[in-house]
């Protein structure tokens, strides 16, 4: 079963479920490059190569310490389901995406303050079902999920997944792609599981 909101537990070689949603649940994503470019910031901190920036200053690079397993990003909230490799790697990515996205979002739109309701929380996963369980919910995040352009569900389907995302690490716990597509869908006898992720989720 996860630990609670336990990034302060900081741990190698461990899950964790990430989750933050907008100020007074508003939404965090107005228009399709918003969603586009909160992606890119994955690829700019956890590329093969460290991004430099149009000054000429290096990126962070969390590549060796950080790797995204899923995602969804709904219009005022995101998931995203990690291994963290080594401690310190999800504070500092977390950091660096929430920062950078914060800005891009106030400057686009002429605001100030706050955009997310508070710091991300992160619940470390420490059995294999509940892994399995939380990609599940993750992907189950919109009612249209099989079609959502926002979550790394169509990478489990077709393959070529970028770079920063490293679906196999939950396939391979299954015999294919197709088995775990099934799982996904067959989510009825398992509704006092995900009723359980939610409680874990504090009241989203």
């Amino acid at each position: 079963m996860p630990s609670r909101n336990t990034i302060r537990l900081d741990t190698g070689e461990s899950y964790y479920h990430v989750y933050a949603r907008g100020a007074s649940k508003q939404p965090i994503f107005l228009e399709p490059k918003d969603y586009t470019y909160f992606l890119k910031l994955f690829e700019r901190y956890l590329s093969d190569k460290t991004t430099i920036s149009k000054q000429g200053i290096a990126y962070p690079n969390f590549k060796k310490s950080i790797q995204v397993l899923a995602y969804c990003l709904m219009p005022n909230h995101f998931h995203i389901l990690v291994y963290q490799a080594e401690q310190g790697g999800l504070t500092a990515l977390m950091r660096g995406i929430m920062t950078s996205y914060s800005r891009y979002f106030n400057l686009k739109y002429k605001r100030s303050g706050s955009l997310f309701e508070n710091r991300y929380k992160a619940s470390r996963i420490d059995t294999q079902a509940y892994l399995e369980h939380i990609s599940r919910y993750i992907h189950l995040n919109p009612r249209s999920w099989k079609t959502y352009p926002y979550s790394s569900l169509t990478y489990y389907k077709r393959g070529n997944a970028p770079v920063w995302l490293h679906p196999q690490r939950i396939l391979e716990m299954f015999n294919s792609s197709e088995s775990y597509l099934q799982f996904v869908a067959d989510y009825e006898e398992h509704r006092d599981m995900l009723s359980e992720i939610k409680h874990e989720l504090a009241d989203r």
